[in-house]
């Protein structure tokens, strides 16, 4: 640890480092998208500078965008995992860039892709050797956030001066945003995809998903793996897609062979949109960027969709990105980053994965801290979100209020332990993140004043709540912030359709990366 005055200021970074670099950070960055179709790579560098105690971005580039793969299937349940090791393994090669070069990223598992039942495995395994600190996240509410932000949605909001739409529409979910003052404002997805039925050169059915089969079901259609599918079946089938898309755009709760098709929960915004734009691979035949057909229904689809835009009202926009709008997003607008008062013991806690956030409410307005009552606030959070048995580590989001006196921060500091009580018990580290510029000082309380055996991260300058989940990587070089990925973890355990999935089970619900 370090507790230098440097410039009149005292920073606690447990580096050593100097901060006569940290007021511009440059970090690289890589997304992963592992989608239902395609699999991809983008390699970005994001500059931020320090405002205050913070660091916000003011700059994002993508250096390289890699090759696009048809996703390998080895069998029907299974990614091909040595086919899509061997692909990212060339971009990185392709690209000049070695996996310990890079800072952040988010290698996501997306749509169709996430229910094989190796997905967990394999994200974890490229998530391990494509970086330092690279998230594993599957979950329709990030996927559908980061196609938002990467297709330029999010920012056209604030030149249209009202809320816009993007559809992302893939292989196997179609991800629905409405963006409002250059934040994502609402999300859905549901079970809509170009590669719902895939198809040989003689348009014999090769690989059929559940929702596929519900939606023949629905037209009459018998669909089965081995069976031919006619043009005009084809075409069918986008129109009955295309109209259920469009039901789900507008608020509704669509239903195929009487199965939700809805992945999350119906849209609630009720106002009008300025205008809509698409991407995700349909999206390519939406705009004439494709003409080629690859073995699934995306022309016919795109044909549907454009037919409805001129009956809907919002014209059509022009994306960013088209295809590569969520791993865009996966690359440049995952990653936080903590402020410059942080406390890390020892170093090689860090990194930190799949870290659940609770987000009790603590008792900071007064000018005393009741010790007493934040260990009950957190003891509560835990038992709330079924972690009260402190197998796992917990981070503990703390919104600081008044001054950090001695006092305040050894009640704070007190009712924090007896509250994580028996995570520590468990040899866990003590997490916390916060919004303020106080991290430092509780680091230090713990480990002077209370003598605290426990591995200590006490971050600020974060914003969270309950259910994120985050990633905290190694201290940036040049600085004493560390990146931090906030993210969604919801891997299914079955191919089903719609939310029909987690039926069953206690799942918390998927939740987006602030940018």
């Amino acid at each position: 640890m370090t507790d230098e005055v440097q410039g009149g200021r005292i920073f606690f970074s447990s580096t050593g480092r100097t901060f006569g670099e940290e007021d511009e950070l440059c970090v690289l960055s890589v997304g992963v998208d592992i989608g239902s179709s395609t699999s991809h790579l983008v390699f970005s560098r994001i500059v931020l500078e320090r405002l205050d105690s913070r660091y916000v971005v003011t700059e994002r580039e993508s250096f390289y965008q890699s090759d696009i793969l048809l996703t390998p299937y080895s069998a029907a349940e299974e990614i091909d995992a040595d086919a899509l090791g061997a692909f990212i393994a060339r971009q990185y090669k392709d690209a000049k860039i070695e996996p310990d070069e890079i800072d952040t990223g988010a290698l996501i598992l997306t749509g169709v892709a996430v229910r094989r039942r190796n997905a967990r495995r394999i994200g974890e395994l490229f998530a391990a050797q494509t970086g330092k600190m690279v998230a594993v996240s599957a979950g329709d509410s990030l996927e559908s956030v980061m196609a938002a932000y990467g297709s330029g949605a999010a920012a056209r909001s604030i030149r249209a001066g009202a809320p816009v739409m993007n559809v992302d529409i893939g292989g196997g979910t179609s991800k629905i945003a409405v963006c409002a003052d250059g934040k994502v404002a609402d999300v859905t997805a549901l079970d809509i995809g170009a590669r719902l039925v895939v198809l040989d050169d003689t348009r014999r059915i090769v690989r059929l998903e559940e929702a596929g089969r519900r939606f023949g079901a629905a037209l009459g259609l018998t669909l089965e793996a081995g069976t031919m599918l006619s043009e005009d079946d084809a075409q069918a089938l986008a129109a009955c897609m295309a109209e259920k898309l469009f039901e789900a755009m507008r608020g509704g709760a669509p239903r195929a062979d009487g199965a939700e098709l809805l992945r999350l929960d119906p849209l609630g915004f009720r106002g009008d949109v300025a205008d809509v734009s698409f991407s995700g691979g349909v999206s390519e035949y939406i705009y004439g960027g494709e003409a080629k057909a690859f073995g699934d229904i995306g022309p016919q689809l795109a044909v549907e969709v454009r037919a409805r835009l001129r009956n809907w009202g919002p014209q059509l926009a022009r994306p960013d990105a088209r295809i590569r709008a969520t791993v865009i997003g996966a690359s440049q607008y995952t990653m936080q980053v903590s402020g410059s008062t942080i406390f890390v013991s020892p170093l090689d806690t860090l990194p930190l994965r799949n870290v659940p956030v609770i987000a009790p409410a603590l008792p900071l307005d007064h000018d005393t801290i009741d010790s007493a009552a934040v260990a009950a606030a957190i003891k509560a959070a835990l038992k709330r979100l079924d972690l009260g048995g402190g197998e796992s580590p917990v981070a503990v989001f703390v919104p600081w209020r008044g001054s950090a006196t001695f006092r305040r921060l050894d009640d704070f500091c007190k009712g924090v332990a007896g509250g994580l009580e028996a995570v520590l018990a468990h040899g866990h580290p003590i997490v916390l993140a916060g919004d303020g510029d106080v991290g430092g000082l509780i680091g230090i309380h713990y480990c002077d004043e209370m003598k605290v055996k426990n591995p200590i991260v006490s971050i600020d300058g974060l914003e969270l709540k309950e259910f994120d989940y985050i990633d905290i990587g190694a201290i940036l070089d040049t600085s004493g912030a560390v990146p931090v990925v906030i993210k969604s973890l919801i891997f299914p355990t079955s191919a089903g359709l719609g939310k029909d999935w987690q039926a069953g089970r206690a799942v918390a619900p998927a939740t987006a990366a602030t940018p």
